[in-house]
């Protein structure tokens, strides 16, 4: 019998509440953060709660109330799997990694961590969620919010994709997801963070990349390629052609961070798609050699860029198994490789010693946005597992 699939739960922030409901969640968890940086704070301490208002017009009891508290259940013990609860208002969407659910009233000890304005409006709440992380998925586009909606089922409308036309009701919605995406894989967010919440990331980076998004998606990669990526690999993308478009008139500008965001959009993608085929591989195909030491790739170990070439040019055995495994897995294991190698050779100059001017950074962008040619990020977007793999 197949696992159930996880429930994850989604609802709206209400403006008529807070103006910058999301904002001051933010700057809560920011706060926290701000405090961990200092060691004035221990890493438990790194949450927010989100509180689901009562109206005072609703005269019915809290929907789905029983199946909230089984997801709250859930949360605890070794068996727990990462659990979401998102977040719109219908022009933005985010995803909020789930730690905990509180029925009715919240600690007194625990106000710190929620908005003052739950307080002052003497706003009453029939679950409070802990929330370990914020991650935002989109920012301001409507559009981009209903597509990201699709991806999740709503239980209670027989598993239909989520509408924000006419399903927004009984909120929070019981979802689930048939990818099992995962936003909160700590290995994962190191790679692209440097180890900071993705709260403190997506504040640093501003909803500056989300007119970038929507042009890279609409207008160079495409809807099909673009959603194909991994989130992270998506948001590094973005950064790195928001600062090359940027500093694209300024001649004395090192662009080493627009490689460097590029190379880590590929490290993310490509250690992906090779955790995503593991479990079919055979243990020879998953063992190699990575820095002088044998490593079982099954292990889910993500491997820097260097150790992933090297891997694909020398591990004959898993190139093999890759290809067979994968859609486009002949361009994985033949034209990447060579392609990651040219492309580290000027990343890591660019990143230690010498600074990358806009002639090479123009040249690399090009060739993987795929300007005036068919791009490696869209080839990469084509590699996946092959849907008869079981």
């Amino acid at each position: 019998m197949p696992a159930r699939a996880t429930r994850h739960l989604l609802t709206v922030w209400n403006p008529a509440y807070a103006h910058n409901a999301m904002e001051e969640h933010l700057a809560i968890l920011l706060d926290w953060a701000g405090r961990y940086d200092k060691e004035a704070a221990e890493v438990e301490e790194l949450y927010v709660w989100w509180g689901k208002v009562r109206s005072p017009n609703r005269q019915t009891p809290q929907a789905h109330a029983d199946e909230i508290r089984a997801i709250g259940r859930s949360l605890q013990g070794p068996d727990a799997v990462e659990t979401h609860l998102y977040l719109t208002d219908y022009r933005s969407l985010y995803v909020g990694e789930l730690l905990e659910i509180v029925e009715g009233e919240l600690a007194d000890a625990e106000r710190e961590h929620a908005p003052a304005y739950y307080a002052d409006d003497q706003l009453s709440c029939d679950f409070w969620f802990k929330l370990g992380d914020l991650r935002r998925l989109v920012h301001d586009d409507l559009p981009a919010v209903v597509e990201s909606l699709k991806v999740l089922r709503n239980t209670h409308y027989n598993d239909r994709p989520v509408s924000l036309y006419g399903g927004m009701v009984d909120l929070p919605l019981i979802v689930t997801r048939n990818d099992g995406v995962r936003f909160f894989v700590p290995d994962d967010r190191d790679l692209l963070t440097g180890g900071k919440l993705w709260a403190e990331f997506d504040a640093e980076i501003g909803g500056g990349t989300a007119a970038v998004e929507r042009a890279l998606r609409e207008d160079l990669l495409g809807e099909k390629s673009w959603s194909a990526l991994e989130l992270s690999a998506r948001t590094a993308i973005a950064t790195g052609e928001r600062l090359y478009r940027e500093h694209r008139l300024d001649p004395g500008f090192d662009f080493g961070p627009v490689i460097v965001a590029f190379s880590k959009a590929l490290e993310i993608q490509c250690n992906a798609i090779v955790r995503s085929v593991m479990p079919s591989l055979p243990r020879e195909a998953r063992l190699v050699n990575i820095d002088g030491h044998g490593v079982d790739l099954g292990e889910g170990r993500p491997l820097m860029l260097g150790q992933l070439e090297h891997a694909l040019r020398t591990e004959q055995a898993l190139a093999t198994a890759l290809a067979q495994k994968l859609e486009n897995g002949k361009w994985f294991v033949e034209q990447l490789p060579p392609m990651i190698n040219a492309l580290r050779g000027v990343r890591n100059p660019g990143t230690h010693e010498a600074r990358v001017d806009r002639k090479t950074a123009g040249h690399w962008r090009n060739r993987l946005l795929g300007v005036g040619s068919i791009g490696d990020f869209v080839e990469l977007a084509r590699v996946r597992r092959k849907a008869d793999i079981r």
